[in-house]
């Protein structure tokens, strides 16, 4: 099936931006619909991005950002709860809704990122909302083609996940971590972002839903010490036992900012890793943390020089 427009719900955000930006040099019409112009600025370069103002959890307001729209992407979601905002509404009902919208306005395909662990006996209400959200849209969907893409934890330039241990290992020489033995298989957001076009219309990709990650499985002590040793820091991991886990997730739920919630916790006890190898429609050979990371946060990187350049004047 010809896939020539496609509606972003979540446009603006990290995944977003990449699959946007590939979708443009597909020549696919993208039309973004964001709650918010000015989080949309970066989108605005790009020649076939058509940003559209309005709440996506509005079932009146899905249904014009889907007219005329050949395919519908799912982003949305959340990884903590707070300003008004639930698992259960973002993650269930929504994907609920973008079902509906799409059948009624003619949408030929809907794809929806979801969570890898996602599962309604999951230990993280995150997670059983996840799974939630992909029942949700397999019952609403009927007649509409769907594609559910579980990735493993995205990385890259602008990711909340590498960034975040980044900036706590810049900070300080010790780093208590929390759940360090949790397995992880990290996929890079340009990896994500093919699977996702090339899933458009094809197929091989409908009604099923599909594992993402990379090339190889890390726990969170590995990924820690590899940020560290990346920005050339030598820093002390010290991996908490579980109750003093739990302690530190419940006190930085409750700091500005949630770096951390016991809910968050619970997901990590859940090995985010791929049983089998990528989707056979992207034809992906996944990139790994060790070719891609360096470039951009390494001590050689671009943004590592201008700071050099900065403090030497």
């Amino acid at each position: 099936m010809d896939i020539s427009s496609v509606c972003l719900l979540g446009g603006t955000g990290f995944v977003g931006r990449a699959i946007a930006d590939r979708a443009t040099a597909r020549g696919i019409r993208v039309r973004v619909l964001t709650r918010s112009l000015p989080r949309a600025r970066k989108l605005t370069v790009l020649p076939t991005v058509e940003l559209m103002t309005g709440n996506p959890h509005d079932e009146r307001t899905l249904e014009a950002a889907f007219e005329g729209m050949d395919a519908v992407v799912n982003l949305v979601g959340i990884l903590h709860e707070g300003r008004g905002q639930r698992f259960t509404e973002v993650h269930a009902e929504l994907p609920r809704k973008v079902a509906q919208a799409s059948r009624a306005g003619g949408v030929q395909h809907v794809v929806h990122v979801s969570a890898l662990g996602a599962s309604d006996k999951a230990p993280s209400r995150y997670l059983r909302s996840k799974a939630a959200g992909e029942a949700a849209l397999r019952l609403a969907s009927a007649e509409v083609p769907w594609t559910v893409l579980r990735p493993s934890v995205i990385f890259g330039e602008d990711d909340r996940f590498l960034n975040l241990f980044a900036d706590l290992v810049k900070l300080f020489p010790i780093v208590p971590l929390a759940a360090s033995r949790a397995r992880f298989q990290p996929i890079w957001v340009e990896d994500v972002a093919r699977c996702c076009i090339e899933a458009l219309g094809n197929p091989a990709a409908y009604d099923a839903g599909f594992d993402l990650c990379g090339p190889r499985v890390y726990t969170l002590e590995e990924l820690v010490r590899f940020v560290a040793a990346t920005l050339g820091l030598n820093r002390a991991i010290v991996s908490l036992p579980a109750p003093l886990g739990e302690l530190q997730a419940f006190v930085l739920e409750h700091l500005p900012g949630k770096l951390m919630t016991r809910d968050n916790l619970r997901s990590m006890s859940v090995a985010s890793v791929c049983s089998g190898r990528p989707p056979a429609f992207c034809a992906l050979e996944p990139s790994s943390i060790e070719a891609i990371v360096p470039a951009y946060m390494g001590a050689q990187s671009i943004g590592a020089r201008y700071a050099r350049y900065r403090s030497e004047r």
